[in-house]
């Protein structure tokens, strides 16, 4: 059966291969459910200070720890650096900031949230920044690596990484990367598999963690090419394989996505559907049914900065 966990280089920190998504969840529920999260078994948690709710995070946190639930030594923290902080002088600030909401000694991953450097945005002006400033401000990724290596000298950073980076930003980064990126985060589901991309940050040592897992589910609400999509849950050939092993849809996908040893972070308040969830590692998806799944790929991109940002950074 598929192994839990994969290892990152060159820390070799284990990586869970289930995590819980912080995206989208209010600030006034994240606490909770972060914490039945960890109650129902997930150990990696994905967070980013632009979801607006690190805090109420970290208070989740903090209350699986006390309770004895998990030690932190047993969980694996992810957090991102938002796109107005990509100066040298603004990435030791910003995670810091991270590191004080989520109140914690220090995060297992800090990823490069986006390849888009927008003009800085003082916290006291707005935090977190989100979208609201889209003046760009150039900043070369390998000046915002290099801060990023400065961190993982701290020990407040065990590994580092990148979000939402092309095949040929990947080949900039590791030509002059002094400490290599361990993770490459990028939106992965039946209808966008991203295999030419996640089969060469492989073969670089890079693990892949895979958001928005279940496809236009999370976009519907603002996105309208995602509104008129048939939901991955109604997808006939995934319900077809659901049946055969008596598993939900949602189950199905994200055991396709472990199966192939990337990462998956649903997220659901619900916790039925977080136990469901966290219950893909006690069945095996064939050949036949794995090639299935990657041939429902549509190039159907739904995190794309071009469309809500005029940022094309997939053009």
């Amino acid at each position: 059966m598929t192994s839990k966990t994969v290892t990152l280089q060159p820390g070799n920190h284990e990586m869970p291969l289930l995590g819980f998504g912080t995206w989208k969840i209010p600030k006034d529920q994240a606490a909770s459910v972060v914490f039945k999260a960890i109650e129902s078994g997930y150990r990696l948690i994905d967070c980013a200070c632009d979801y607006g709710n690190e805090v109420e995070v970290g208070q989740g946190i903090k209350m699986a720890i006390e309770k004895g639930i998990v030690t932190r030594e047993e969980l694996f923290i992810t957090s991102k650096l938002w796109n107005t902080y990509h100066h040298k002088e603004h990435v030791p600030m910003a995670f810091e900031r991270t590191l004080k909401d989520l109140g914690l000694e220090y995060i297992d991953l800090y990823l490069i949230h986006f390849p888009i450097s927008l003009k800085y945005v003082p916290f006291e002006t707005r935090y977190p920044p989100e979208w609201g400033n889209m003046e760009q401000d150039p900043v070369p990724v390998h000046e915002t690596w290099a801060a990023m290596e400065a961190l993982v000298a701290t020990g407040k950073v065990r590994n580092i990484g990148v979000s939402n980076f092309s095949a040929i930003l990947l080949m900039d980064v590791l030509s002059y990367a002094k400490v290599k990126p361990a993770v490459l985060h990028v939106e992965v589901h039946p209808y966008l598999n991203n295999s030419a991309l996640i089969k060469f940050a492989k073969s670089q040592g890079l693990q892949i963690t895979g958001y928005s897992n279940f496809g236009p589910a999370s976009y519907v609400a603002f996105n309208d090419a995602a509104a008129k999509a048939t939901p991955l849950f109604e997808e006939e050939r995934l319900s077809k394989i659901a049946a055969h092993h008596k598993k939900t849809v949602a189950q199905v996908i994200l055991r396709w996505l472990v199966q192939d040893k990337i990462a998956v972070i649903p997220k659901s308040a619900d916790t039925t559907r977080m136990a469901q969830n966290a219950d893909i590692f006690g069945f095996e998806l064939s050949s036949s049914e794995m090639d299935t799944i990657n041939s429902m790929d549509i190039n159907f991109r739904l995190n794309d900065p071009a469309v809500y940002a005029n940022i094309p950074i997939y053009a």
